[in-house]
């Protein structure tokens, strides 16, 4: 971790508007893999910076120590809380009905906050769940996330890592529509079939890894994939822009019409990636980036699978739809050759 800012900057923030009529920061920072010790100054750095979209997660880890962060924060005066969009996530082992609460609540106290904008189910994973069927189901999990809403501890409730086929099925029965969906999106894995459903249902989606997760490789067992960031066609655009990589696509994932949650530990980065909304690369560029091959996940969700659970591979986990996305991909690249003919 480098230095800890002491002044505040103010960045004009664009948003969108979710179905529930709340506007979301476009901009936001990732935690994942926050070290312990360097969260809770990331953090603070980002909101100094000028960030206002923070995204944490049950699973990393690291919420009470953001919470000491926060508070010190917003005892300082300078940044309010109703300025600040704060998302997390509920952890695979919490979907029963009667625990959604509980860490929910769990959440708000280690965040030493009244409420969460966002809270999203994770994955569509029950921890330790064995057998064909998922159990508890997500009609029972989301159903105990809308109570979380009525009773006024969180503002929205969404989803991340689901498939179309499973938010099809989700929409059969949620009393409140998801109102943002969190899944992997950059230019190696531009989840088009995915988004362009999302986009349909009025669902706004939020990249994770709009850089292409460079410091999950090992974890990941990716050793044998090129970098995102090292990839011929990228540093070709960044360097006729003369920018760096990240703020190249940063750039796409905001022209791909979802929001982008970089992570970083690095105030020049953090101003970086916050320059990156004054910039908007050129339709030629956008598009040039839109067509890197192979398009492959970089967080696979591998580690969720279980051959005695309901999710034996990626194939069921995905429900296919690393087909669906070439198909999606190819229709579309036909479409276009069509059109400029």
């Amino acid at each position: 971790m480098d230095t800890v800012l002491s002044e505040y900057t103010t960045v004009e923030q664009p948003s969108v508007k979710l179905n529930n009529g709340l506007q979301f920061p476009l901009m936001g920072l990732g935690t994942w893999k926050a070290s312990p010790g360097d969260a809770g100054k990331i953090v603070s750095n980002a909101l100094k910076a000028g960030f206002r979209h923070l995204d944490f997660a049950m699973m990393y880890g690291n919420q009470a120590e953001i919470g000491e962060a926060l508070t010190a924060v917003f005892k300082e005066g300078k940044v309010k809380r109703e300025d600040v969009w704060m998302t997390s996530k509920l952890d695979n082992e919490h979907h029963a009905s009667g625990d959604v609460e509980k860490a929910a609540r769990k959440v708000l106290k280690d965040l030493q906050q009244e409420y969460i904008d966002l809270f999203l189910i994770h994955w569509p994973v029950v921890k330790n769940c064995k057998g064909d069927t998922l159990k508890p189901s997500i009609k029972e999990t989301w159903q105990a996330m809308e109570k979380l809403v009525d009773e006024g501890l969180v503002k929205s409730i969404g989803i991340s890592n689901f498939s179309v086929e499973k938010i099809k099925d989700m929409l059969t029965f949620a009393r409140i529509k998801p109102a943002v969906h969190q899944i992997e999106v950059h230019p190696m894995w531009s989840n088009q079939y995915n988004l362009d459903f999302c986009h349909k249902e009025g669902i706004h989606v939020t990249a994770y890894s709009p850089l292409g997760s460079p410091d999950s490789a090992e974890m990941m067992k990716r050793s044998h994939k090129e970098p995102l960031m090292q990839n011929a066609k990228v540093q070709e655009v960044a360097s006729k822009h003369n920018k760096a990589a990240a703020e190249v696509l940063l750039a796409w994932g905001l022209q791909h019409d979802t929001s982008v949650i970089p992570k970083t530990t690095k105030v020049k980065n953090l101003k970086a990636n916050l320059d990156v909304l004054k910039f908007k690369l050129p339709e030629e560029d956008y598009k040039s980036l839109c067509g890197i091959s192979p398009q492959e996940r970089m967080v696979d969700g591998s580690f969720m699978c279980d051959k005695e659970g309901p999710y034996k591979n990626m194939h069921e986990l995905w429900d296919g739809e690393e087909t669906q996305d070439s198909l999606h991909s190819l229709m579309g690249s036909l479409t276009q050759k069509a059109t400029t003919a």
